[in-house]
């Protein structure tokens, strides 16, 4: 059912949302978001996870924004505000599996999941492209985990013990360009493929560009792995299951033309759960994209349309001819007016009702601003986007300080937003309000790779990351507190 003009406003103005022409601002640099609660400070902290008044890092009641200025890492790996500190996880070429190879490379997407006593899983990809001969370092092809024995992306579990010892395993071999991905209600990892080569193209021996399901509880659950071909065979980024309706939603990171933001609904009838998803037909459910209106019910071509933060899109649904794209790519099968793209849709995440979906940027490939990043929020029950988070045009991206080229994502248990960077230069974490105020959490003193990876534990008291380039994965503990909302 198409959503109309009146309906959309009524929505919206429910929602307290601002509509598009309200006034915004652009959040390109640390608190570029300048608002009276910069002058009212906050307690100072102790160094050891507790403020002023006495209170634990989970407290409220705090106004000042971040952390503090970021401390040079003497070590040269990751510079961190006063008061934290980091640990080394996994390092390719250094730290090993239980089957005794190396730490695969490039690491990518990742989540948490609560493991046995005290102990934490990490489910996280490893973005290797094409060829497993072409790479010093990838995912190992274990028995029985394997789905194409030429390709060297995948994904691997590590448990982070309470005693502080970590093991490693393969979650899933023989994949390609394994980059975001979505942690499921359920407890398991969908970990998505960014390249859809054909069997017989660079190497492989299967075809590619689809998603698989990885649970880091149960072995046997991963044995045979099996592509759910139902949610698209095209360059997939990441991936949410809205746990309330059943329906996923998935961003697609492509160019010539822009990449599609789409959802999948599951059958009539369909449960979700472990290993549900298994047994559906490759033609399940129903592959939809997304095509947005204004307020005044005008077609929105791109994302990039969108100049002010508040603006609020209405969101219809276009169901895909051909799902698995292998003479016309599935982006390519729309005519003009029929769906939205954008540039680079990348990492999303499922939280206040709905999934916040990152765009990485725009330029003259995009109808619209040139940019260096959106956040988007869309709100299921509204079937609303709403422009959360705007990044304008970094000038100096060699430079540190401004922030571009949001990509991995995760909501913070103290509020907002933690994005990792995959710009251009020096590489951050930073964090986002609610009202789109940015301020930095790390920043990658050993090299100009892209953070990935970002995910809290599940206690909150940890925000583990990683380097993409060489591949490492560190764990970040410290003074955690409540950020302001606005």
């Amino acid at each position: 059912m198409a959503l109309n003009r009146r309906e959309f406003t009524q929505k919206s103005a429910v929602a307290g949302f601002a509509l598009t022409g309200a006034v915004g601002v652009l959040a390109t640099a640390p608190e570029a978001l300048a608002s009276d609660e910069r002058a009212h400070g906050g307690p100072g902290h102790d160094g050891h996870g507790h403020d002023g008044h006495g209170h634990d890092g989970h407290g409220h009641g705090h106004d000042r924004l971040g952390y503090g200025p970021l401390v040079a890492d003497p070590d040269g790996i990751l510079a961190l505000p006063e008061g934290f500190s980091y640990r080394v996880i996994t390092r390719t070429g250094v730290t090993r599996l239980e089957s005794g190879e190396f730490t695969p490379s490039n690491h990518d997407g990742a989540a948490t999941f609560a493991g046995p006593r005290g102990a934490t899983y990490i489910v996280y990809n490893h973005e290797l492209k094409g060829d497993r001969s072409k790479w010093e370092h990838p995912v190992p092809l274990a028995e029985g985990l394997v789905y194409d024995p030429a390709a060297a992306g995948g994904c691997t579990v590590v448990e982070v013990r309470r005693d502080g010892t970590v093991a490693e395993w393969v979650g899933i071999a023989g994949t390609s360009t394994n980059c975001a991905g979505g942690r499921t209600a359920w407890g398991t990892w969908l970990t998505c493929e960014e390249n859809s080569d054909l069997a017989g193209k660079n190497g492989m021996t299967k075809d590619h560009g689809y998603v698989f399901e990885v649970d880091p509880r149960d072995h046997r659950a991963n044995l045979a792995p099996k592509p759910l071909k139902f949610f698209g065979r095209y360059d997939h980024e990441a991936v949410v299951v809205d746990p309330k309706r059943g329906h996923a939603y998935l961003t697609e990171d492509a160019s010539n033309p822009n990449g599609l933001f789409f959802r999948w609904v599951p059958p009539q009838g369909f449960e979700h759960g472990r290993g549900r998803y298994r047994p559906l037909a490759d033609d399940a459910g129903v592959l939809q994209a997304a095509k947005c209106v204004d307020s005044a019910g005008r077609f929105v071509d791109d994302l990039s349309r969108a100049t002010r933060v508040g603006t609020v899109f209405g969101v219809d649904w276009t169901d895909v001819p051909d799902r698995d794209g292998r003479t016309t790519p599935v982006r390519k099968q729309f005519a003009d007016g029929q769906v939205t793209r954008a540039r680079k849709l990348e990492g999303m995440w499922w939280a206040d009702g709905g999934t916040y979906v990152v765009s990485s940027y725009a330029r003259e490939e995009s109808p619209g601003a040139a940019h260096d990043g959106q956040v988007w929020f869309y709100d299921p029950k509204r079937r609303t986007l709403t422009l959360k988070v705007l990044l304008g045009v970094n000038p100096a991206p060699e430079q540190d300080g401004a922030f571009d080229g949001p990509d991995n994502i995760t909501v913070s248990p103290y509020g907002g937003l933690v994005i990792a960077e995959d710009g251009e230069g020096v590489s951050h974490l930073f964090g986002a309000t609610d009202s789109g105020r940015t301020y930095p959490i790390a920043r990658n003193d050993l090299n100009d790779s892209e953070f990935t990876g970002v995910v809290f534990s599940p206690d909150g008291d940890t925000l583990y990351a990683s380097i993409q380039t060489p591949g490492i994965m560190v764990a970040i503990t410290g003074p955690w507190r409540r950020q302001p909302r606005r």
